[in-house]
């Protein structure tokens, strides 16, 4: 049992670390969440100074820094802009799942790893990391951009295949029966119906247990009641085999009006306290030396995953109306895999699958969250370098935007760099105001 001046100083020495790494962060201009991972790395088994004392607190922190991030994106949104989202694009999800289990799947059988293994790694492949894409859309001011509810409603898709995927998963690791696996699935979709129901039908009355205008007048209380709400709602919903994100995600869709407003305001600095905490966690589960064996498989998976993703986004906003550059940022922020493919692939190791499938699923989550932040992060630039060489060549290369110049200037601006028209029904309702 550590004491707790142990806790203190290496709980001390990490947050301050965190904040160092973090200012370093900005003062280059790109997400702190790739030197958070490095840092988790280092203070991990097998790391430079690897932790004991307060291990336990950092995980607990992990998943309350995950349950902030979704609480604080849904705040962002409406449940019409939800139920709307989900409709348009879920051709966009089922091409997201298809593409981007397809490498997982492929590896694991030609690695001779056998079909359950496959079913595993096509998971961890699949599935993007809500968490890390929460926290680099708000680093990059983009929570109002036209394509970001596209990109949540791909997000919410995975999460609710999630909620499927989970239960049939567990009942093959364990080799249950046809009818008991029935079972788990038949409860994880239930509660997943239930909150979804409670959060888009009655989210009034959500909003007034939050927080009651006429009698509520201080921050303390709207902040101990709304993390209190998806803290409880979260763990029902992982109790019940469905994520824990999705749960806090739909109490933050459930809020709504100035609420939500305030709620952000309130909960912002303690997300950001936790997720910088979640994303060290995340390192200190990998262990450095398991990497190096498994990197060469990991990396052309890392190839294919961000092809795919971008691809998904790209087409994704396309179909929305996006233009060019919120297209590839679209694509670009769904890049990073994190927290799911972690739960997935720590449940096939503790089922026996494969030994080797742990440290490759682990090798190719690290690359992958420490390259979607980078790739949000310059995905505009690269993008615009290329569109003004467009407009450079020939006319007939550069002829959508020479006719969208024509028609209106305004427009023009909105077709090379997809920022939303004041006028747009859809470029301004991502942001509650």
């Amino acid at each position: 049992m550590h004491d707790i001046a142990s806790v203190f100083i290496e709980l001390g020495g990490v947050l301050f670390c965190l904040g160092i790494i973090g200012h370093v962060a900005a003062r280059i201009g790109i997400s702190p969440i790739p030197f958070y991972l490095l840092a988790g790395l280092a203070f991990g088994h097998g790391g430079l100074l690897p932790l004991g004392a307060s291990e336990t607190f950092i995980e607990t922190g992990a998943e309350i820094g995950v349950v902030l991030l979704l609480l604080t994106l849904g705040l962002e949104y409406t449940a019409d802009e939800l139920i709307h989202g989900l409709r348009r694009q879920a051709p966009a999800g089922v091409l997201d799942l298809v593409l981007n289990a397809a490498p997982g799947v492929a590896a694991a059988l030609l690695l001779g790893w056998g079909g359950r293994a496959a079913v595993v790694l096509g998971g961890v492949t699949a599935i993007s990391s809500s968490g890390i894409i929460a926290k680099v859309l708000g680093d990059l001011g983009r929570l109002g951009n036209r394509e970001t509810p596209v990109v949540l409603s791909v997000l919410v898709l995975e999460d609710l295949a999630m909620a499927v995927y989970l239960p049939i998963l567990t009942a093959l690791l364990a080799h249950q029966t046809v009818a008991r696996g029935s079972l788990t699935l038949a409860v994880a979709l239930g509660a997943l119906v239930g909150v979804l129901y409670v959060a888009l039908k009655h989210g009034a009355k959500v909003t007034l247990l939050v927080f009651n205008p006429k009698s509520d007048r201080n921050d303390e209380i709207l902040l101990l009641r709304a993390l209190g709400l998806a803290l409880l709602v979260a763990g029902v919903a992982q109790r019940l085999d469905v994520s824990a994100a999705v749960g806090a995600f739909l109490v933050g869709i459930a809020l709504s009006g100035p609420v939500a407003e305030s709620a952000t305001e309130v909960l912002t600095p303690l997300r950001d306290l936790f997720a910088a905490v979640f994303f060290v966690f995340f390192g200190l589960q990998t262990d450095p030396a398991a990497i190096p064996p498994a990197l060469a498989v990991a990396s052309l998976l890392a190839i294919a995953g961000v092809a795919t993703k971008v691809l998904t986004g790209w087409w994704a906003a396309r179909r929305a109306g996006i233009a060019t550059l919120g297209r590839f940022r679209a694509g670009a922020a769904l890049v990073a895999r994190g927290e799911f493919s972690i739960v997935i692939a720590g449940l096939a190791v503790a089922a026996g699958v494969n030994p080797k499938l742990g440290p490759l699923a682990a090798s190719y989550v690290l690359l992958m969250a420490v390259l979607g932040p980078l790739a949000a992060r310059f995905a505009e630039p690269v993008t615009r370098t290329a569109l003004r060489r467009r407009r450079r060549a020939p006319p007939a290369a550069v002829s959508e935007v020479s006719e969208a110049a024509g028609h209106n200037h305004q427009r023009a601006e909105t077709a090379i760099t997809g920022t939303p028209e004041p006028s747009s029904p859809t470029g301004g309702g991502a942001r509650r105001g």
